[in-house]
């Protein structure tokens, strides 16, 4: 069986977060590891694993114990995540989607301001989700970008929610849709627009589960991407779809307190790309020590170049784990500027140095890193994916973060 990604006892981790991690990291070799690659070369959603999942738990990873889930925060999904991550990264990223819909509306919501009549209303709501997911096995999915700088927090989402008596009528797109055609629920970010009120603002942003099957739902477009396949991010089109009140996952004006107070909450992509990472490192030392399964046992460790190659891979490794690990320790409501920057250069550093060592695990794995018998090129693929994911790509951390760093809040030039 694989070595933990964090040890427990080197990271501190609590007795629930290491059981919730050796469970990730159990199901991750014998279920995900197996089915990765037929997933990534047929570009299809891994379905079965997700009946799987439903199976053992980890649908209901965040739900709250109160609620019958396995009560996971958010430091405890990261690190499942990343064990999950190393065996198959378009499970992993998918199921984040599914996660995160049930760590907003838990844990993350439990620490932001509601009046008591309000958040009873939110309880008996997430419940009728939480049910669903845990007697069901329902799968969520979180639309997020629409083409725009909505995704990016620059913007109100296009997407807009027509209040009707009883709910709304949604109408809107939304690209690189993971779950496309496969969630159960599709958990939108929209904009509620009000008669007579105009523009959009980013105040008024929903989050709505509207059910695959809703009159107006349709998923269209190809899905032939570099990497990630297994995803199945198709392009999702709402035209005039009818939703209930019940649909709502979090009560207006939430989501907009929970960007601003909970800005880690955007960090929740980064955990795939650390076992990505951790995996392509792996493979490597497997590689030249000359046991990989299925291949002759080949020792290639004795060549100063692998060494140094290595080497430098297990320090950018480290790096990001260090500071990777400092950050979603960090995570909770109203950080300090500093705790925000840390989150922005975790991100970045993690998204950037996955690639890196994957591109160098190809070059110094030689010729036998190019076959798709084994993972290393699928690593590749996936690792280069992770820069470019809203709403905190690579370019958005490094602009974020050079003028945090020089400009106090409400500094101009």
């Amino acid at each position: 069986m694989a070595e933990p990604l964090f040890d427990p006892a080197a990271f501190r981790l609590t007795p629930e977060e290491a059981a919730l991690t050796a469970k990730a990291r159990e199901f991750g070799e014998a279920v995900l590891a197996p089915r990765a690659a037929s997933w990534d070369r047929e570009a299809r959603f891994p379905t079965e694993n997700y009946r799987d999942m439903a199976g053992n738990g980890l649908l209901g990873l965040c739900i709250p114990r109160a609620e019958g889930g396995l009560g996971a925060g958010f430091r405890a999904y990261c690190l499942a995540a990343a064990e999950l991550g190393r065996f198959c990264g378009a499970t992993a990223l998918t199921w984040n989607m599914h996660v995160c819909s049930t760590l907003w509306t838990g844990a993350l919501s439990d620490d932001l301001e509601m009046d008591p009549a309000l958040r009873d209303a939110h309880h008996a709501r997430r419940r009728l989700h939480y049910r669903r997911i845990l007697e069901e096995g329902a799968v969520y999915s979180q639309p997020f970008s629409e083409g725009g700088a909505a995704a990016a927090g620059a913007a109100a989402f296009g997407t807009v929610a027509r209040p009707v008596p009883g709910g709304w009528r949604v109408t809107g797109r939304k690209i690189f849709a993971s779950l496309a055609g496969h969630a159960d629920y599709y958990g939108i970010l929209c904009t509620e627009q009000r008669e007579g009120e105009a523009p959009l603002s980013r105040r008024d942003t929903l989050y709505l589960a509207i059910p695959r099957d809703a009159p107006g739902v349709s998923v269209v477009g190809e899905w032939d991407p570099l990497g990630m396949r297994g995803t199945v991010s198709r392009t999702l089109v709402f035209e005039d779809v009818p939703v209930g009140a019940e649909a709502a996952l979090m009560p207006p004006g939430l989501y907009m307190q929970a960007a601003s107070r909970w800005p880690h909450m955007f960090l929740t992509l980064s955990p795939i790309y650390m076992g990505i990472a951790q995996a392509a490192y792996d493979f490597t030392v497997a590689y030249l020590r000359g046991e990989v399964p299925g291949m002759p046992p080949v020792k290639r460790r004795m060549y100063a170049t692998k060494q140094i190659a290595v080497a430098e891979m297990r320090i950018a490794l480290e790096q990001a784990k260090a500071l990777w690990f400092q950050a979603v320790t960090e995570a909770g409501p109203d950080p300090s500027p500093e705790q925000v920057q840390r989150a922005w250069a975790a991100q970045y550093s993690v998204m950037e140095n996955a690639a890196a060592i994957a591109a160098r695990a190809v070059r110094t794995c030689g010729g036998q890193a190019m076959l798709k018998s084994l993972p290393l090129e699928r690593l590749y693929r996936d690792a280069r994916c992770g820069s470019l994911m809203l709403p905190w790509t690579a370019e958005l951390c490094v602009d974020r973060l050079g003028r945090d760093c020089l400009y106090k809040k409400g500094e101009t030039d």
